[in-house]
């Protein structure tokens, strides 16, 4: 199992969007970073957890846990026209962009804030909190999760 931070503005997605969704559950797509893709597709598997992250907002910050329920799977918004998401270079037989689903576990009984997260000495060598580090998807590992969880409870 693996462990990852997947940031979503909450204006788009939120902890309670993913928990009032059908079946708990949504893709996670509309990602249009090479890096983050990669880790979608190439790394990311059935089981990992997520810590669902609410970024650009006024108090940015973990605020739940999620689980990924599929494998990695073409990201078909980026052959739709009508979505935001739309990519005409990606083609179906030359795919660019990958999703996966992710289901609702908890929501945590508080934000753990970018400001504690940063300041906490257990997590400094956390990507999300090294300079320049913006993916939507990020590893996250075993120890920092955990900790993480605690924070929050």
């Amino acid at each position: 199992m693996k462990y990852w931070l997947m940031k979503s503005e909450p204006d788009d997605i939120s902890i309670d969007d993913l928990r009032d969704s059908p079946n708990h559950t949504m893709a996670w797509q509309g990602i249009r970073n090479y890096q983050a893709r990669n880790f979608i597709r190439d790394d990311i598997t059935h089981g990992d957890q997520v810590l669902f992250y609410h970024s650009s907002c006024k108090v940015p910050g973990v605020v739940g846990i999620a689980t990924v329920v599929s494998q990695p799977t073409l990201d078909e918004s980026a052959f739709d026209p009508q979505s935001r998401y739309f990519d005409p270079k990606s083609e179906p037989d030359k795919p660019r962009w990958w999703q996966v689903d992710i289901q609702f576990t908890a929501k945590l009984n508080q934000i753990v804030s970018l400001q504690q997260l940063k300041s906490d000495p257990a997590l400094q060598d956390m990507v999300l909190v090294t300079k320049g580090a913006r993916l939507s998807v990020q590893p996250v590992s075993a120890d920092e999760f955990a900790h993480i969880v605690m924070l929050g409870q």
